[in-house]
């Protein structure tokens, strides 16, 4: 992506932690240049010396130029200083800005409330392997959204992974409760599967090594392969072997599939709550 490729005038990131930080080194890595994009941390605790070199990183809305005019407002603020954060931005919606969030469970009905009629919204569900570029965010976009501003927004995201757009922004639950919460369901595998292999007489460190690598493998197989999963776990599973052995643990009653969808509907619900 050449340099000013998704927008031509100015980025403005409204909290640089995990998620925000991992946004931001996709899109520098994608050549925009840091002069683009102006940072407010107000995060009291924040170490604003992590942000790159030549991205400016203000503390407070009340720091940024009156001049300055950003296409994209992105609030990558925790759900829970939302109320407190947002209203200070209401400004850039008669300059044409487009508000893009990533904060699960917080509805685009919020930000037209705080920032007033006539802003362009987008409510963006992204996860945390957008830290290595191989993220999945989902997007909605309310109706004061231009085509323009969901191509700009879309474009932001698929700098760190892949993209998927939804017209129903009611299922954003369930995709916060699949893919956004998601890599912390494996990364739970990652560990009991370690476990496991400690428990039938692996060394801690190889038994963790051969999880991780197992885990990592796998999932970059599934990406590349033409087969689906299930197809994919057939390929693995010879008649009477190992692997049928475990499986018939793993897909019985109450087994992994009954464990996930419990613990999907729990996410799901829980992302109701928030939203309500």
């Amino acid at each position: 992506m050449a340099e000013g490729a998704i927008f031509s005038d100015a980025l403005l990131l409204v909290g640089c932690g995990k998620m925000g930080g991992a946004l931001l080194g996709g899109w520098l890595d994608q050549g925009i240049a840091p002069r683009h994009i102006m940072v407010v941390e107000p995060a009291l605790d924040a170490d604003r010396s992590a942000v790159p070199t030549g991205v400016t990183v203000l503390a407070d809305t009340g720091d940024i130029p009156a001049a300055f005019t950003p296409s994209v407002v992105i609030f990558a603020v925790k759900p829970q200083v939302m109320g407190a954060v947002v209203p200070g931005y209401a400004r850039f919606v008669a300059g044409g800005a487009v508000f893009l969030s990533i904060a699960a469970g917080t509805p685009i009905r919020f930000f037209e409330a705080n920032l007033g009629p006539g802003a362009a919204v987008v409510r963006v569900m992204p996860n945390t392997p957008a830290a290595v570029r191989r993220g999945i965010s989902v997007l909605c976009a309310n109706s004061q959204a231009s085509a323009g501003q969901r191509q700009l927004c879309g474009g932001l995201l698929a700098a760190v992974g892949d993209t998927a757009w939804l017209s129903d922004e009611g299922l954003m639950d369930a995709v916060t409760a699949v893919s956004g919460s998601g890599p912390a369901y494996v990364f739970h595998l990652i560990e009991c599967l370690a476990q496991a292999g400690v428990a039938v007489g692996l060394a801690p460190d190889l038994s963790a090594r051969l999880a991780l690598q197992t885990v990592a493998g796998s999932g970059e197989l599934a990406r590349q392969s033409e087969d689906d999963a299930a197809q994919l776990r057939i390929n693995v599973t010879s008649p009477g072997g190992t692997t049928q052995a475990a499986l018939e643990i793993l897909m019985a009653e109450g087994g992994l599939q009954s464990l996930l969808m419990a613990a999907v509907r729990a996410a799901e619900q829980r992302g109701r709550e928030l939203g309500a």
